[in-house]
């Protein structure tokens, strides 16, 4: 099977559980979702004209739009290619979920690397039982696709991004009836601002939740 790949780079996980862990990213094209704060809205669409070889997706600047196609037995040669020595492979996008993921997730767990989707929990999430899922509800965003229960309840980890109490509110609504003993729950700021911080850290010391702050732009890395 073939997936549709912005780019591919190593670097360290900015955010969420996995902060500070090195990882190769794994960004695939594709999201109808529409989020007005979307930092990569590059991958959005999947245009025949940016269809590029596979060798120009690797460790190069996805911000054009770009896009080839590769296996996941050519992305795991692509790694070895490069020299990456991480071992946490995270499956962004984009909206990851478009596709099936057991192929690509259950090659990289034979191959010797853990993984990790970062999704949006607007679609079905089908990988490998073995894979760190971490859903990102984006809610009210402008396709109006709805949060699946599906996702939900799947996901190991649910990361929100909150700049107001409507956004805790929101959030609560969604988690109504979802089991979360197991589930590592995340408060992410938007954009860094003071206000959005300090009642990410508000809640979080309130319900014994996680703070995620993106270091990855303080950092200045991808």
């Amino acid at each position: 099977m073939k997936y549709p790949v912005n780019e591919v780079f190593e670097t360290i996980q900015g955010e969420g559980f996995f902060t500070g862990v090195p990882a190769i990213f794994v960004r695939l094209q594709g999201c109808p979702v529409g989020c007005s704060w979307c930092d990569t809205k590059h991958t959005w669409d999947v245009i025949e004209d940016n269809r590029v070889a596979p060798e120009l997706v690797i460790q190069v600047d996805g911000t054009i739009g770009r896009w080839a196609e590769l296996t996941a037995e050519e992305l795991i040669s692509n790694f070895k290619i490069k020299g990456f020595t991480a071992k946490h492979v995270v499956i962004t996008g984009g909206e990851p979920c478009l596709h099936d993921l057991i192929p690509l997730t259950e090659s990289l767990h034979l191959s010797g690397y853990a993984t990790q989707i970062e999704t949006s929990g607007t679609f079905e999430v089908i990988c490998s039982d073995k894979t760190w899922v971490t859903v990102s509800p984006k809610i009210n965003m402008k396709a109006g696709l709805p949060i699946l229960e599906q996702a939900l309840i799947r996901a190991n980890e649910i990361k929100h991004p909150v700049a107001t109490q409507a956004h805790i509110d929101d959030l609560d609504c969604l988690l109504k009836g979802i089991p979360l003993a197991e589930k590592t729950i995340c408060l992410q700021p938007i954009s860094q601002k003071s206000r959005a911080t300090e009642l990410a850290m508000r809640v979080c010391i309130e319900r014994n939740w996680r703070l995620s702050i993106q270091t990855h732009k303080y950092l200045d890395i991808d």
